[in-house]
């Protein structure tokens, strides 16, 4: 059994990971409170490096956010490559890509990137500058993920949650887009098999089916035990909103499509978690403890 650390403590994926994982010599230790250099890396084979600074809703310097998301993992990185840790997991994102065309094929783990903001430039630059401290004694695997959600999520999912539970009435009649979710159940079964076969390269970790915004809120109200009603809207408004406020209408009607055909057949794997199973596993937990969920 691999002996694992967690960079990132009480983060939510690594919350999960030590839950689900079938792991079980798992540590976890802060980067806020510890620096790379002091970390004894030489008790482990594997590190799983979680820290990063996502989406935020304060001004953040793009500066920052490479500091964070570049150059501290690579500092992580280096000082476990000295450590005599073999493999070393980067939880980077799609972000990666840009911005999805419509109408375009998805993506998969060659696709070229193009990422348009902070979070994607720093995390595809991490990216790119840990393979190059990959040899043959450090194992680099980079696992890219659509948006992740499961039991205490928070931020997007967490909105579209309390969304679907406050209003009877939505604008999503018909919507036919396409999005990638990851469950934290299936992106620690991904974990675990990459661990288990220590391979390198890039990783799509996602559910196996897309979802559109209508079957996503419908699956939401069924589980919340909520009558909803779903309307219709004009695409000639979609397309206006795409232009003044395309961050929440992309998320709401844009495409966002992956193919991890590759993965699947690199790892000798498929999800073992149904969306369904995991989605309503969450939406009984928000049921229960709404007020615990914060965003």
């Amino acid at each position: 059994m691999a002996r694992i650390l967690i960079t990132g403590a009480n983060s939510y994926v690594g919350r999960n990971f030590i839950s689900y994982s079938e792991n079980s010599e798992i540590d976890e230790v802060s980067l806020f409170d510890n620096r790379p250099e002091d970390i004894d890396f030489q008790k482990y084979d594997v590190v799983i490096h979680l820290v990063a600074i996502v989406h935020q809703s304060k001004k953040i310097a793009e500066s920052e956010y490479f500091r964070v998301n570049k150059d501290l993992c690579i500092r992580v990185a280096e000082c476990a490559k000295i450590g005599g840790v073999k493999h070393f997991v980067f939880l980077s994102t799609v972000k990666v890509y840009g911005k999805f065309i419509a109408g375009s094929a998805p993506w998969n783990e060659i696709s070229d990137c193009f990422p348009e903001d902070s979070y994607g430039k720093s995390k595809f630059e991490a990216e790119r500058s840990l393979t190059n401290l990959e040899n043959n004694g450090f194992t680099v695997s980079i696992i890219r993920t659509p948006l992740v959600y499961g039991e205490g999520v928070k931020a997007n999912m967490y909105s579209i949650l309390k969304l679907v539970n406050s209003f009877p009435v939505l604008p999503f009649k018909n919507v036919d887009n396409k999005r990638n979710f990851t469950s934290v159940e299936n992106l620690t079964a991904f974990i675990d098999r990459i661990i288990q076969k220590r391979v390198s390269g890039v990783f799509i970790a996602m559910d196996e089916n897309a979802l559109s915004t209508s079957e996503l809120v419908k699956m939401i109200s069924k589980y919340l035990d909520r009558k909803i009603f779903l309307i219709h809207v004009p695409h000639f408004l979609i397309k206006i909103g795409m232009k003044m406020i395309p961050k929440i209408f992309e998320r709401l009607y844009g495409s966002f499509e992956m193919d991890n055909t590759a993965t699947l057949k690199t790892l000798d794997f498929h999800p073992p978690f149904s969306t369904e199973c995991c989605m309503e596993k969450m939406v009984k937990a928000f049921k229960e403890k709404p007020a615990n969920i914060k965003k």
